[in-house]
């Protein structure tokens, strides 16, 4: 039995049975025919359901946000964003999946030669909790219009949104069974792998998944796609405009109250600049309001579960017992529900959890550096690599950092770490391989065919 539970208040939202092994496989074979069909199929009369399917998320978008804020305690404006930006990359690749998948000649001695971009068929989606919404129609939007089917095996907790996001598609008038959910919990994801209907996977989700997800679909030959966790450096430099990089680091650390696998976790400030930006950081987080995610001031939303709210506190007590200083937090609040307050732990050094390890909540590391190549050096002193930050005014200077000092898969200046469907997204290390989004997401789930006529 899966169930949805309310991390604000504990309550049970609703309660779903387990699909059957059985069940599992006819569901696949029902997916797998109507890709076959679905791949014949011409841009045109994908792009006209991807639309559509933006249309109705954009028509259902505050059912929906209130949907995310009950499952996961996201707050209601972020939450609303969340569908707006689903509805943005199914436009996103409606208009641009034809360009990003034509044939491209290659000049040879052939009277005819070109790479063609063809569909794997059945690609399995195990998807995380903590953007119930986008994390999947990140990795579907591109996959259907590349002319590919989808498996939906999402958190247990989030059920009721992966039936809400089969119900899209479905009112979209895309074919029956294209996009199909499995309703089974964590455990079982990986027998489905095995599923001889199954081509390709694409995971978000913590390292620990990432590694078994890809042992067992490596023994299997399939193509994989892994976007595992982070623990993102934002790199505060001397001459940094302090206002600025305070918002941004605060902002960025808060986002879904904390849960977000690029949200930044480590800020890691030079010499001259750390007490002034740690005081004003300090401050800045004080003001946030940490209460009912349904409200639109909220700031901070409960975590999305018990258990993940007593991992995250134990990380940081372990923290503190090995020496760093907490500065605000560090307090589970005596109220019903998977809360914890904006936390700030500085003299934080290797050893500890908050330095060597992913802090999925509102808790901030505040890191000392000596100077701008001890920064960078601390920065990439981390088995992940998904996101970075640097901040400065001299934008040259930023850019050479991003570019060729930090050692992270999506590398900003001067702004926050965040995925855009123009733009790759992806890590390297622990954070997983592989890119989604832009026009190299898209080819990701496809057979990159080389074409040589004599």
């Amino acid at each position: 039995m899966l169930q949805s539970i309310n991390p604000a208040n504990g309550e049970i939202i609703a309660s779903y049975n387990e699909h059957t092994p059985e069940e599992i496989n006819d569901i696949a074979d029902h997916a797998a025919t109507a890709q076959q069909h679905w791949a014949e199929t011409t841009f045109e009369e994908r792009s006209r359901l991807m639309e559509a399917a933006a249309a109705y998320l954009r028509e259902r978008k505050e059912d929906y946000a209130r949907l995310m804020t009950a499952e996961m305690g996201k707050p209601i404006t972020q939450s609303l964003g969340e569908i707006e930006k689903c509805a943005a990359v199914c436009t996103y690749y409606a208009r641009h999946a034809a360009d990003f998948l034509s044939n491209e000649p290659v000049p040879t001695e052939a009277s005819h030669s070109y790479i063609a971009y063809r569909p794997l068929g059945l690609v399995l989606a195990v998807m995380p909790w903590n953007f119930p919404f986008w994390q999947v129609f990140r990795f579907a939007a591109p996959a259907l219009m590349a002319g590919n089917g989808a498996l939906l095996k999402h958190a247990s907790n989030v059920t009721g949104s992966a039936l809400a996001i089969a119900e899209v598609f479905a009112k979209a008038g895309f074919p029956k069974h294209l996009f199909a959910v499995l309703k089974v919990p964590g455990k079982k994801a990986g027998d489905v792998i095995g599923n001889q209907q199954v081509k390709a996977v694409t995971l978000t989700g913590s390292v620990g998944a990432g590694r078994a997800i890809a042992s067992k679909a490596g023994s299997m030959l399939k193509k994989t796609v892994l976007e595992l966790g982070g623990s993102d450096p934002y790199v505060v430099l001397e001459d940094a405009d302090l206002e600025t990089a305070v918002e941004v680091c605060v902002n960025s650390r808060l986002i879904n109250s904390g849960q977000s696998c690029i949200a930044a976790k480590r800020f890691i400030v030079v010499e001259p600049l750390v007490e002034k930006f740690t005081t004003r950081y300090v401050e800045v987080m004080k003001r946030k309001k940490m209460g009912d995610p349904t409200e639109e001031d909220t700031d901070l939303g409960p975590q999305a579960s018990m258990q993940l709210r007593d991992e995250l506190h134990e990380q940081v007590k372990k923290s503190i017992k090995k020496g760093a200083t907490c500065l605000t937090g560090g307090e589970i609040p005596e109220q019903k529900g998977a809360w914890y307050p904006p936390t700030v732990l500085t003299d934080v050094k290797p050893g500890m959890p908050a330095y060597d390890e992913e802090l999925f909540g509102p808790v901030a590391a505040i890191i000392t550096a000596r100077d701008e190549a001890d920064a960078i050096r601390i920065a990439n002193d981390t088995v992940f690599g998904l996101g970075a930050a640097v901040f400065t005014q001299h934008a040259d200077r930023g850019r050479q950092i991003a570019e060729k000092g930090l050692n992270a898969g999506c590398c900003f200046v001067n702004d926050f770490v965040k995925s855009d469907p123009r733009l790759p997204f992806g890590g390297i290390g622990d954070s997983g391989y592989g890119r989604e989004l832009s026009y190299l997401g898209i080819r990701e789930f496809t057979n990159i065919k080389t074409v040589f006529v004599k």
